[in-house]
């Protein structure tokens, strides 16, 4: 019974947007609600010197944004809550596609004046592709913005989500004077930068009561009620069956820098989020009610403490209970490990637990045994499915710098690039590493990380590749051939997997043609 209480008492979930949407500052905002935290950081802010809790990385203070996916918990009206804070730009899309394997739900956020953008398409795609339950937060409600219903007809036509509203706001920047909630039958009125607690609430069960007016003024009342009345005749009533399905998603206004409209938010979130679901397999769906344990790693980040040079594995329980001290079997290695710290995160702040159950985030201290999409379960042989690496867009050759730092600059390339924001590739002609990335970004963080974390330098020469290409045949001599005649395009990544180097659309062509039994594989995962 503890096993199942503890189950449903889960709440798993990731928050996604285009950078600068204000995803760091709701993250900041619900943990607040939750108590997780006393004080907001400030994100952007140079006067003051609090960063955002999930920002723990020195870069990411430094450029106010977020260049890995952070893990924190927090218990909220009895529910264990488990946000995944996620990087918005483009270049550590990747970081985020794997994140969204580990969540049960996510939440989006939409600027209210830039409506939606071309990131949160993407990503937005990816969850719909997996039918994951998705929450829209339409955010800085206190400065001017589009017009609601645009914004909802938008959010339909470009990330083609079917909506409800459960809130609406009254007026927007100067005029914004609060948000009615269609939820819970009740307004509630903004004051900047106040706190928001209940002596903002105004609970008013019928629009049409006269006391609205003196609230926030006859014109503005007048507005909200034919606003409501419009949204009650055009939408559907809101069905949880149908949020679980991945079919409608509830949205929501508010303003995260102002601490406005998120304890709405996350009241509803707690009601209506599905607590941890099933996973699949390559041999098997796994059920989180299942007696034996099962997990896979969807991240690894090296030195999240620089004092002590660690290095932790992200693992998502998917069934059965996680303890401290036992042997479990790492399928890919066929071997067992045994944990004796594995820590929950609050940001950078870790503490060790003795259990964890379906939903929750781990983390393991790894000396090197973990590569993303590793299964640990009681015994049994599974392979967790759709934990792709893709195909970099971005190389560059990279060079040591300091020859008497070659040790470390090996160690340091090695440990992030299994964190998987990256790919180095070794040429077999020549032996020169290639760095591929999704992002240009991603070669600075690199390179920052590897002087300020291994004391390593390097610098970079252009590479003219167009992609990478994972290469295998089911005859072993036509891989072989392929690999000879074509030496100077040929590279491993660091599993050792044989990998094509296109120089362009046209040369990838002609080897698929002159070679039409080798498969060329755009992700490692085939």
């Amino acid at each position: 019974m503890v096993f199942l209480d503890e189950l449903q008492k889960r709440k798993t979930f990731a928050i996604i947007a285009h950078p600068d949407a204000g995803k760091t500052t709701l993250t900041e905002k619900l943990l607040l609600f939750g108590g997780a935290i006393q004080e907001a950081g400030a994100v952007k802010s140079n006067k003051i010197k609090k960063h955002a809790t999930s920002d723990f990385m020195e870069i990411e203070k430094q450029r106010g944004i977020s260049v890995a996916t952070s893990v924190m918990a927090f218990e909220y009206r009895d529910k264990q809550i488990n946000i995944l804070d996620t990087p918005g730009h483009k270049d550590f899309a990747e970081d985020t596609y794997r994140t969204l394997t580990a969540v049960d739900s996510v939440i989006v956020v939409i600027d209210v004046a830039k409506g939606v953008e071309e990131q949160t398409e993407r990503l937005v795609e990816v969850c719909r592709m997996r039918k994951t339950p998705i929450i829209v937060f339409i955010n800085k409600l206190d400065r001017e913005g589009k017009d609601g219903f645009d914004l909802l007809d938008e959010i339909e036509q470009k990330l083609k989500l079917k909506v409800i509203p459960l809130s609406w706001p009254a007026g927007m920047g100067q005029r914004f004077k609060g948000v009615y909630s269609l939820y819970e039958k009740n307004l509630i009125l903004f004051r900047a930068h106040a706190k928001q607690d209940d002596d903002n609430i105004f609970k008013i069960s019928d629009l049409s009561d006269p006391l609205l007016d003196d609230q926030i003024g006859k014109p503005l009342a007048d507005e909200l009620r034919d606003e409501v009345h419009t949204i009650e005749s055009i939408y559907p009533e809101f069905s949880r069956e149908d949020y679980l399905k991945g079919d409608v998603s509830p949205v929501f206004f508010g303003s995260a820098v102002n601490n406005f409209g998120v304890r709405e938010l996350l009241d509803c979130f707690v009601d209506i989020a599905p607590q941890p679901m099933g996973r699949d397999t390559e041999e098997r769906h796994i059920q989180p009610e299942e007696e034996k344990f099962t997990g896979f790693i969807f991240k690894i980040h090296a030195n999240m403490d620089p004092k002590h040079r660690d290095r932790i594995a992200f693992l998502r329980v998917c069934s059965g209970t996680f303890e401290r001290n036992t042997n479990y079997y790492h399928v890919r290695q066929e071997k067992n490990l045994k944990f004796s710290n594995p820590t929950a995160f609050m940001a950078s702040k870790k503490s060790v637990i003795d259990e964890a159950y379906p939903g929750d985030i781990v983390g393991l201290y790894d000396s090197g045994n973990f590569k993303i999409g590793d299964s640990l379960t009681e015994g049994e042989k599974l392979h967790f499915k759709g934990i792709p690496s893709f195909s970099p867009e971005q190389f560059r050759f990279v060079n040591n710098t300091d020859p008497m730092k070659t040790k470390q600059l090996n160690k340091g390339l090695d440990q992030l690039m299994d964190e998987g924001v990256a790919q180095l590739f070794t040429k077999e002609d020549n032996g020169r590493k290639i760095i591929g990335t999704v992002g240009a970004l991603q070669f600075d963080i690199i390179q920052y990380r590897l002087k300020h974390e291994y004391g390593a330098s390097c610098d970079y020469e252009p590479v003219n590749l167009y992609k990478a290409f994972w290469i295998d045949s089911k005859n072993p001599g036509a891989v072989k051939e392929l690999v000879a005649r074509r030496k100077k395009d040929i590279a491993r990544d660091t599993d050792g997997k044989l990998v094509f180097l296109a120089e362009s659309a046209w040369s990838l062509k002609m080897a698929q043609e002159n070679h039409p039994e080798v498969d060329f594989h755009f992700t490692s995962e085939y």
